[in-house]
């Protein structure tokens, strides 16, 4: 994800980062300016400058596209903010389970703290690998619990380490001669994070319909070819940035909208579920061993 300071204007506007629509679409400007310098010399050397009414069917058919790249880039980042709502809900399950855990065991007791804090701050590097299509074990603790052969074995790994960790407080909470129930307080937080890992699920799998997809990239197709034509006639060689600058501005809807409504991969504007993940593993361990204990 890139940071930035939303306050510092001009050196936003004059900074183009690799991520940035400009340097996707600059070479299709480039012939798109091409074309339209073609056709503004054509119609002014063939024809008289007489249709210049065709403009009017660009600028309704306009009006109507961006009502369109409007409600598409709002569904697009309804879908990324919702996703980083689920990871900040990540970070506070897990850290509510790992305060619990922590008064529940017994001052000392570092090796099950050390077990604990593995199995906790598994998840979230689990998750975001599954939300990534990954097979990989980046950033995760084996322990006894958990053996790396196992874990590259199982397909849905959240819901391995997830089970894992269920049955592993049930055994504490047996244990627990003082407060045998402690699971019933704990159950909450551990159910939150197989509901967390499902919501996830659901933005990753459910794309914007496919129709809805096509009609938007076939509308804007037809607009910006036929727009040298109107332009042309009316504007003269002024169409040329003009033509560049409008499909500058309605491509570039459309490639953050296509970004942005899958927020958890690893393209720039994606959501920064490696720097949470680390944060996660930091918190849980300051609870359950950074202390005297």
């Amino acid at each position: 994800m890139v940071t930035y300071n939303p306050k510092d204007w001009f050196k936003l506007i004059f900074h183009f980062h690799k991520s940035d629509t400009f340097r996707v679409l600059l070479p299709t400007m480039f012939v798109l300016g091409l074309l339209t310098a073609a056709v503004c010399y054509a119609e002014s050397t063939y024809f008289e400058n007489t249709y210049s009414q065709l403009t009017i069917f660009h600028q309704i058919s306009g009006f109507v596209i961006s009502l369109v790249l409007v409600f598409r880039i709002n569904t697009a980042y309804d879908r990324w903010w919702e996703g980083r709502k689920l990871w900040g809900a990540l970070v506070n399950t897990t850290r509510n389970l790992a305060i619990k855990l922590n008064a529940m065991l017994a001052n000392g007791a570092r090796e099950e703290r050390s077990l604990l804090h593995g199995l906790i701050s598994n998840y979230p590097f689990a998750l975001k690998e599954h939300l990534r299509n990954n097979v990989t074990d980046k950033g995760i603790v084996f322990s006894s619990l958990l053996s790396q052969n196992n874990y590259l074995k199982v397909e849905h790994k959240p819901n391995y380490l997830a089970t894992i960790l269920h049955k592993h407080c049930l055994d504490l909470s047996k244990n627990n001669v003082h407060t045998p129930n402690d699971f019933l307080i704990l159950n909450e937080n551990l159910n939150q994070l197989t509901d967390i890992c499902g919501a996830c699920e659901r933005i990753k799998t459910t794309p914007i319909p496919y129709s809805y997809s096509i009609f938007i990239k076939k509308m804007i197709f037809i607009y910006i070819i036929t727009m040298p034509i109107a332009f042309g006639l009316s504007l003269g060689y002024w169409a040329i940035p003009i033509v560049m600058i409008i499909f500058y501005a309605f491509a570039s809807l459309e490639l953050i909208s296509e970004e942005i409504e899958d927020p958890f991969g690893t393209d720039s504007n994606d959501l920064p579920t490696d720097e949470i993940s680390e944060k996660i593993k930091k918190s849980v361990y300051e609870i359950l061993l950074g202390h005297d204990h």
